[in-house]
């Protein structure tokens, strides 16, 4: 008898529903907005390295796709290249020449002026030395574990870096020139071969 009791119960308690769990919260899908694109999501991969100027600018999604310490080296190197040509290509119309005749052209011109007396083979071949140069600093940070920042190479004779707080306003003050001289390039290219004129270009 006792045992048929027990079978029942067992079989009653079936019945019954479990004790409530605390209910786990519900996992959702962090989403960042860009700074940039607010109507677009933040890369996750641009948080795997604070620079300074990130407002979340990825529309393409390259930083998905590459490493974001390469591209990063790659903005900073492109926009100081700009801001040395902007400022050598309106020097140049302004007059501040070589002496001799072959450099007495305008800025436009004097692509064509160089290959035609070799200088271009010779930039090009110093180029090619400081970019070789130049990679040693980047495999280092990218595959030898430095702890090297893109675009850092040590270079600081005045100083201007002597605290943290003043090295990261400095780098953001670079960033943003060298993004500004990356658009101003193109532009005086651009209206100086349409106009046909030095500068300014109208």
């Amino acid at each position: 008898m006792a045992r048929t009791v027990a079978l029942l119960l067992a079989s009653a308690s079936a019945l019954v529903p479990p004790a409530a769990t605390p209910a786990r919260p519900a996992t959702r899908l962090a989403y960042t907005a860009s700074e940039a694109l607010p109507f677009m999501e933040r890369p996750a991969s641009l948080d795997e390295l604070e620079m300074a100027g990130d407002v979340g600018f990825d529309p393409f999604g390259f930083s998905s796709i590459f490493n974001v310490k390469w591209l990063r080296e790659a903005e900073i190197k492109h926009g100081r290249i700009c801001m040395l040509a902007w400022t050598g290509f309106v020097a140049t119309d302004l007059g501040f020449t070589l002496p001799g005749d072959m450099h007495q052209v305008s800025s436009v011109e004097a692509h064509d002026v160089a290959c035609k007396y070799g200088a271009m083979q010779q930039i090009f071949l110093w180029l090619s030395f400081i970019e070789v140069v130049h990679s040693f600093g980047v495999a280092q940070m990218m595959w030898m574990g430095s702890d090297r920042q893109p675009g850092d190479f040590g270079l600081d004779p005045l100083d201007f870096c002597s605290t943290p707080e003043k090295a990261a306003d400095m780098k953001l003050k670079e960033i943003t020139h060298c993004r500004l001289a990356m658009f101003a390039f193109s532009g005086v290219v651009t209206q100086a071969v349409l106009t046909g004129k030095g500068f300014p270009y109208f």
